[in-house]
Parts: C-alpha cells; structure tokens; sequence
C-alpha cells in the first residue's frame, strides 16, 4: 500500500473532498471509494444516473497508413470490423497467450484509433505497444494526459448528459464528438456497468465543469466501490482479480473477443486452450452464495479452485462472485462451497449475467 504522499490525482480530487468522498490508494491514485454509500450509489446507477471519476484511466493514441494492420497484430479481436466512429473490446496478450489487459478500442478517424487502459497496467501495455510497431509504419503516441474521463452510468444518463452538452449521443459502442464550453469532447457509448450510459473523454482542464454540470443535472457522484458491485453483477472483469498474465483468456470466458485467424500475438497459444482447455484446468465461472455470506477474493473453494473476485451484491440481496474453478465443477447449477475465512458457504455456479438490466 503506497503512501498518500506517493499517489497520483486526478482533476478531479477537489471535487471529492468537497463530496465527502472516502479516497483510497488504488493502482497507485488516490481515488473515491464511495460517497453517501456503496449500496445507495449502486442503487442510483441501476435507477437513475451516476457519474464516475475514471481519468485513472490511460489512453494510446495509434496512427498512420498501417494503424488497422499494427492493431490487428497485437489485439486479440478482429480490428478491421471497427468502424470510424466505432468501438471494439479485446485482450492484450503475451506470446503464451497470458493476458496483459483488457481494452476497449475507439476508431476515430481512418488511421486514427485511440485505446483506454487500465490505470495499473497503462505503462506496461504503452511499452508493449511501441515494441511491436517497430514493424510497421505506424505512430503510437501516449495520450493519457490529454483527456480526464467520466463515465456517467444509468436508466437516465444519456438525458442527463444530453441535456448538459446540448448534443445528440452516440448509440452504444458507438464514438462521436461535441463541444463544450469550448473544448472537444469524445463522446464514447461505453461503459463496465451493464447500464446504459456514455463516456466522456474531455481535457483535464475542463473536467471539474464538466463534472459540476452533470451533478447539477441529476446525476450521482458514484465511487470505485459501487463500480465494482455493478461490474460483478454483470460478470465483467477486474485486470488483476479475475484477469492476469498466468491465464488465457479462453479460460477467462473471453474467446469471444479472440479471433486467432487475424494472427495476433499468442494466437497460437489461445488457439491450443480453445481446443484442449486452458492449462490450468480451469474456467472462470459466475457463482451466487445460496446461504449468508460475503465472498471476498482469494477466498478458497472447497475441492479446488479460487474466488478471483466477490462481492454483496445490492441489487440481488446475496453474495456473489467470480471463480476460477476445475473444468468438471464449471457446468450452471453445479453446487459449489467456499471458504470465507474459515467458515463455509454454499454456493451455485451461475449464468452470466446474475443481473440483466430491463429492455
């Protein structure tokens, strides 16, 4: 755990004090955990609208005649399907086919893209990054201090933030531009929530307004807390709980964002865990805790296996999680047991996601 005086601090950390917020180290930020609560901020994403902080976020920026051909060659899913204007989700791999970060990828312009790291890992995917464009002509440059990043999240988001840029939004997974008091917004329909909602991509100058103007429009300033609960009721992963560089992403449940013909770096080795399983022997499964309880990650499972990560989950009313668990036990319905700090809960394997939002 680094030091307060160690970590780093997004525009917007005033606003936080002035919040009440409750700041936390977290991959090296000094970050809001929550606000009013973890369940109340929870509660207002899935009914209205929240906002988040993520300016921990980084970006690469990667342009020039050979864009698509470079990104095809390190990310995992088909980039040429990315339209302008669209956006894309992939793993980074190694050789091995261990996963070095998830991402999302935003196409901005022909040769154009811009893709959003995770905030722990943004240095060591910037490095990954300009290792293998020395084979093409291509130009990737670090653009995280260029942009602060706010998710706003909910059944209510897009009006809130339609109503403060005075613009149309693009429709999900889409990518679009505005003007806000004079500075560009990149406009993303994205979000790790499971609502609806955007993200916006603004100067850091500018965020502080920005994020005054969303509250005063109905949104709710939401915590890393909350954003964590929400996640894990739709099965998204955590890098560094659920994702790490021993696993596959096969084994991980994203084969679905691997395309092994567009040859991406470790594609032979995800190619070989699709067809004999992941080395490990392992998938990682959704579980739902059918007596009390609250699994945390690391917590055993009985007979083999590991909570990666877990949670109570506010809007279920039970404590849920993600596990990597053996290959035979990873079948919906299996019942399961897990050691939460000496004393065992019963659990079920679960289909994703526990929480569906209402069409």
């Amino acid at each position: 755990m680094s030091s307060t005086t160690d970590l780093r601090r997004t525009p917007l950390y005033e606003r936080h004090q002035a919040a009440g917020a409750r700041l936390v180290p977290f991959a090296g930020w000094e970050m809001p955990v929550q606000y009013a609560g973890v369940k109340e901020e929870h509660i207002a994403v899935r009914t209205s609208a929240g906002v988040f902080d993520v300016s921990h976020m980084g970006e690469i920026r990667t342009s020039g005649p050979q864009a698509a051909e470079f990104l095809q060659r390190i990310l995992s899913n088909d980039v040429e399907k990315i339209a302008v204007g669209g956006s894309q989700y992939s793993v980074l791999c190694k050789e091995d086919g261990g996963v070095l970060d998830d991402l999302f990828t935003y196409r901005l312009a022909d040769d154009v893209y811009l893709t959003v790291t995770n905030a722990s890992n943004h240095a060591k995917d910037l490095a990954w990054f300009q290792r293998w464009a020395a084979d093409f002509e291509v130009e990737v440059e670090d653009a995280f201090d260029e942009f602060a990043m706010l998710a706003v999240q909910g059944p209510t988001a897009r009006q809130v933030v339609t109503q403060v840029l005075g613009h149309q939004l693009p429709a999900a997974f889409k990518t679009g531009g505005a003007v806000w008091n004079g500075a560009d917004v990149l406009v993303a329909g994205t979000g790790y929530t499971g609502e609806d909602g955007v993200e916006l991509l603004v100067p850091p100058a500018v965020a502080p307004q920005l994020w005054d103007a969303l509250l005063a429009g109905g949104a709710v300033p939401a915590g890393l807390g909350a954003r964590d609960t929400l996640r894990l009721e739709v099965g998204f992963h955590l890098y560094g709980n659920d994702l790490s560089e021993d696993r596959d992403p096969i084994g991980a449940g994203l084969g679905w964002a691997c395309k092994e013909a567009t040859g991406f770096v470790g594609s032979e080795a995800v190619a070989a865990a699709r067809e004999n399983g992941s080395p490990h022997g392992e998938k990682l499964v959704a579980f739902r805790f059918t007596e009390k309880g609250i699994p945390r990650g690391g917590n055993p499972v009985v007979g083999g296996g590991v909570v990666t990560s877990g949670t109570f989950s506010p809007t279920l009313g039970a404590g849920i999680g993600l596990a990597y668990v053996p290959v035979e036990r990873a079948e919906i319905g299996t019942p399961i047991e897990v050691d939460v700090r000496g004393r065992v809960r019963a659990a079920e394997v679960a289909k994703k996601p526990l929480y569906a939002r209402p069409r």
